[in-house]
């Protein structure tokens, strides 16, 4: 299972994912997640930056479109600003939504990527299909004792990247 948890890139931030690094590593469309990876939950609306990054993307050539575990009004409304292509209720680790995300965009698997916060939903969710998975810390993550089980079944593989990559500083973002 190590290589459908381990994530194929580690960043930061996810404005640190630029359109040149997309490109060079042959990626023209990103599927991402909102919660924990854009923007805390609590964050109704995007902000400067975000909008800001999305920009750069599209200018950029990278198609995105955002894939939600979260429920409709949370990424409609989120997604008011951006106009992209919306998923929510994506039901990840599941591929369907990754799926009907591509087709929308008209992005071949070997162009794709997922994008987010969790290895046990958005990276697992992109391997199952053969994407790779670009991976951010959480920004607030959730403190109840299901997201604290799954932040701990994380770090194993979190350690594992660091190390095979000499960023064992990156560690500390997810308190590893």
């Amino acid at each position: 299972m190590k290589d459908l948890f381990t994530p194929d890139y580690m960043f930061g931030h996810y404005w640190e994912i630029t359109p040149e690094f997309l490109k060079a590593h042959g990626i023209r469309a990103l599927l991402i997640d909102i919660d924990n990876t854009l923007a805390p939950y609590e964050m109704p609306d995007p902000d400067e930056r975000i909008v800001e990054w999305f920009r750069g993307l599209e200018a950029g050539g990278v198609k995105a479109a955002l894939v939600s575990n979260n429920h409709a009004p949370r990424v409609e409304r989120f997604n008011r600003a951006l106009g992209l292509p919306a998923f929510a209720d994506s039901g990840k680790p599941k591929k369907k939504t990754l799926l009907l995300a591509m087709e929308r965009l008209g992005a071949a698997r070997e162009e794709t990527a997922v994008m987010g916060d969790q290895l046990l939903t958005d990276s697992f969710a992109g391997k199952r299909l053969g994407l790779p998975s670009l991976i951010v810390p959480p920004i607030r993550d959730k403190t109840n004792a299901f997201f604290r089980f799954k932040r701990l079944l994380e770090r194993k593989y979190i350690r594992r990247y660091a190390k095979a990559h000499g960023r064992e500083e990156w560690m500390s973002f997810w308190k590893v």
